[in-house]
Formats: C-alpha cells, structure tokens, sequence
C-alpha cells in the first residue's frame, strides 16, 4: 500500500507473486486455513499525495460531502445566500464559507468514544471526520482540523496546518519534531510534543490570514482575521490563547511550521504510531467525552485495590475543583449526574455505553489483560 513496505513469512520476504504457506485451525468446529504475515514498514516513508488523497476521498461519496455543506450553509442562510457564498463572488463570501464550515465542525462534539463504537477507527481521517459529524459524533483536534481543511480544500481555499500546545511558547523545534517522526521514539521527548499537542488552520483569503480553530471542547472558537490572526503567530512575545482544562487553565501557542510536519505528522497517527486510541484517551488525559459542561472518562482497574486508589485520586480532583461527580466501578450512567447528561444527549449517552467492550479489549491488549473498567463523570464549573 505504500513505498517501502514489504512482507514477511517466519521471518523471510515474501513477494506478491509468491503463495504463502497456510497452517491449518479450527475455529468454531470448522477447519479454516490462515496465513500468518508480519508487515514490514521499516523503510516506508510519508509518501502520501494528500492533494490527490482528498481528490479521490471526495469523489468516492461527492454527493455527500456536497449535501453536508449545503445543508450547513442553508442551516444559517438559506438556499439563495447559501448559494451566492458557494459562489465565492467575493472576500466576504469567501470569510463566510469558512466560518460557517468551522462553526460546523466546532458546534460537534469533542470526543474519543467513537474510536469504540461503529467502524472503531483508531485515528480519522478528514473525510471519516465530516462523515463522523454528520452521524452526531465528531472528533479531537487533529481530526476536525483535517475535516475543516478537506471540506475547503475542495473549494480551492488555501490553508496551511498549524501546531501548538500549552507553555510552548519558544520557536518550534523543527529538527526535534521531523527527528521524532523519522524514529517514532517518543521517550524522553515529552517538552518537543507539547509543540504539537494542538492544531488549527491559517487562511490565506485574499492575502487576509484567517486564523480557524475549530476544535471545541476546551478550546473556545477562533476566527481571527488581519492583525488579531497575526498576534497569535508573530512577535517576540506573541500572545497565547487560554485553554480551561478539566481542572486548570493552560496557556497554548501556535506555530507556523513547515507543512511536512503535521502532515507526516497526520498520516503516522493513522497507520504508524501503535496504539493511537489508548494514547487520546489515556495519556492525553481527553477521555471519552468533554464539552463546557461534563468530562467523562473510563477508569480501567485489575482489582479491588487498583479501583480505589484511582477512584480516590480522581475524588481528590473533583473536591479540590469543586466539581459535582460521580464515580462508579460499573460502566453505568445510572446516578443523579449521569442521568442528567442522559436526558441532555441521549444519543451520545448511548454510544459512551456501547464503547465498553471494544474499550476494555483495545485497554487489555494495550496495558495487560485482566481489566475492566467503570466510569468517571464530572459536571464542569
């Protein structure tokens, strides 16, 4: 599927012309055949055509992408406005197309349950992303950021990738990041990753820089133009952006960088990094679902004893927010606070539920077997 890579059988290179060597199984009492390959990426590179990438992804399902927005445009102007800024007549249209689509996408939710439910993608694309928002869910940053550019892409509106986290206030450390790429060794590294914690998108309308952060969550939404785009990514001291946290509040930068790295960047989230679920909803400490008003994440235990310690440190973090909460070791809403947020998303309360099974298999294989897990719900201040 890509350049370089090649595969394996007990250790020797097997061409695509040559038949593999089938071992024979039962499964289910029937006799089945299975071929055993490892897949060999050791030389692949990031050689993805992303222009023509999103080219083809439209194609395959044109009329729903048109229909998408369309439908958002009409949502706000009506059919003959929604017309008049397809047509792109003038810079106001232009800025008007692009903020509708990112209100779109920011308007959707902020959530990893879908990496658990339905299709189980560990990381999405920017078309699986639309697509995903339109079925009621949506995604994290990095993927809504890709949405938010194919859908414009489409429409020959320029933009470019930005990167940023918290505190990441220096120049972005460009050798670090395209080092980390290359070896995919991230220990050690974690005051390079706070650069591409976040992302969002630079516009070039009519030489106007459009700053667009779509994200949602706890990220509030950006559509700067001219000079307030401009204080954000230039000076010596340019300005952060403030980011509340589940607890705390964050400072988060960004950075013009050269367009290979959040791509590559991209396309190792996808298929190169292992584990890319876990690390969204555990390392980055993003759970299942955030918004203003609740952070819900599941709280994976082996015993009795792993249970309450971590019960206890995430008690301690409510107590000392002054967050209402609640904690249960069953995967449940069943409590006064879960029942309030049923009421209020139904729908996404159903999909949290179901994300339980493929959660706890992806958890067991990433970490170690034996776990099962309840859930952590907070109402926001």
């Amino acid at each position: 599927m890509f350049s370089g890579v090649v595969f394996r059988q007990n250790g020797n290179l097997i061409g695509l012309e040559e038949e593999p060597q089938l071992t024979a199984a039962t499964s289910n009492g029937a006799e089945i055949s299975i071929v055993e390959l490892d897949i060999d990426r050791i030389n692949a590179g990031y050689d993805r055509n992303w222009r023509g990438f999103h080219h083809r992804r439209w194609a395959n399902s044109a009329a729903f992408f048109e229909d998408f927005v369309c439908a958002t445009l009409e949502a706000e102007l009506g059919v003959k406005e929604a017309e008049r800024v397809l047509r792109q007549e003038t810079l106001a249209d232009r800025l008007e197309l692009v903020r509708l689509l990112a209100r779109r996408i920011w308007d959707s939710e902020f959530e990893n349950y879908s990496r658990f439910v339905g299709e189980k993608l560990m990381f999405k694309t920017g078309d699986e992303t639309v697509k995903n928002i339109a079925n009621g869910s949506g995604g994290i940053c990095t993927e809504k950021v890709q949405a938010l550019k194919f859908l414009t892409d489409h429409w020959d509106l320029h933009s470019e990738y930005l990167i940023g986290g918290d505190g990441a206030d220096g120049p972005a450390p460009v050798d670090r990041l395209r080092e980390l790429l290359r070896t995919l060794d991230f220990r050690f590294a974690r005051r390079y990753m706070r650069y591409w914690q976040h992302s969002a998108l630079l516009y070039r309308l009519d030489d106007t820089p459009v700053l667009v952060d779509a994200t949602n969550g706890n990220i509030p939404f950006l559509f700067l133009e001219g000079e307030s785009a401009a204080r954000l990514l230039t000076g010596e001291k340019k300005r952060s952006v403030s980011v509340k946290m589940v607890e705390t509040e964050e400072d988060y930068y960004y950075h013009q960088v050269p367009q290979d790295i959040p791509l590559d960047l991209f396309f190792a989230m996808e298929g190169w990094m292992a584990d890319t679920d876990m690390v969204q909803v555990f390392e980055n400490e993003l759970g299942l679902y955030l918004n203003e008003e609740y952070y819900i994440t599941p709280l994976p235990y082996r015993n009795d004893k792993e249970y309450e310690r971590l019960a206890n440190e995430y008690r301690e973090i409510a107590t000392r927010a002054g967050f209402r909460f609640h904690i249960d070791r069953e995967w449940s809403l069943d409590s006064s606070i879960g029942r309030q947020f049923s009421e209020a998303s139904p729908e996404t309360s159903r999909r949290i539920l179901d994300a339980r099974d493929h959660l706890l298999l992806r958890y067991n294989e990433w970490d170690l077997p034996g776990h099962d897990s309840g859930l952590v719900i907070y109402e926001l201040n």
